[in-house]
């Protein structure tokens, strides 16, 4: 599904120049649930604005479902983003007087999808990230952060991604309550076959996936099986 090779990135240029990534490898296979992780400036970041199509490399490649985004134009990649991948973030990025279906439908609104289709996939999405029908028609700013959490899980669900994309999306909850968002992405990726890359520093949140990539001052240090994976026990809020 993800095949990275060698990718750097450097920005800015002659004695200015910083290279936050520098030559970094791995494939990532249809279906799993992977950690990406490491300190402040270890390049996790860039990373995930390589993953997300966001950015391109300096040097190079990234195929994504067979095809190399390495090299697309801006309208391009903002095509597979609006395609291929659901980002989840850990400010949430709401409206927050808006109810629950409608946030959730929106992405479905700028695509031009059909009204029908549009509520049945916004449901479908919201009852996946573990909502409560008696919730859909609550504005946002009316929920929970882990509610609003889940919201913003759906909403990347509703266009069926290729890829799930979440940039510390605990780091504004409290730790039982991101718990329960960590237990979400575990059931989609077992229970739904859900490929989720999960962009964390902290290993205790790393440790909800199956598969941890370490990056230190750009490059992997490690890649290896989470040997002690942990497994949240609540899904409902």
């Amino acid at each position: 599904m993800i095949k990275i090779t060698d990718i750097t990135k450097t920005y800015g240029s002659g004695d200015t120049a910083f290279q936050a990534l520098k030559g970094v490898s791995f494939t990532i296979e249809d279906g799993e649930f992977i950690a990406i992780m490491g300190p402040s400036g270890s390049g996790k970041s860039t990373l995930m604005h390589m993953l997300g199509c966001l950015d391109t490399p300096t040097t190079g490649t990234y195929f994504l479902d067979d095809k190399d985004v390495s090299t697309l134009t801006d309208e391009e990649l903002a095509d597979i983003r609006r395609l291929h991948i659901g980002f989840v973030f850990q400010s949430f990025n709401l409206l927050p007087r808006t109810t629950v279906m409608r946030n959730v439908m929106l992405p479905l609104v700028y695509a031009g999808v059909a009204e029908a289709e549009r509520e049945k996939r916004s449901k479908d999405a919201l009852f996946s990230a573990g909502m409560t029908e008696s919730h859909f028609s609550h504005m946002s700013n009316q929920l929970s952060g882990g509610q609003i959490q889940r919201v913003a899980i759906a909403r990347a669900l509703v266009n069926n991604p290729t890829l799930i994309l979440a940039d510390e999306p605990t780091g504004n909850l409290d730790t039982k309550t991101g718990e329960i968002v960590l237990g979400t992405f575990q059931k989609l990726n077992k229970e739904h076959g859900r490929t989720i890359i999960l962009i964390t520093h902290e290993h205790d949140v790393a440790e909800y996936a199956e598969r941890i990539i370490t990056l230190r001052d750009g490059v992997i240090v490690s890649d290896s099986k989470s040997h002690a994976q942990r497994y949240a026990k609540h899904y409902e809020i």
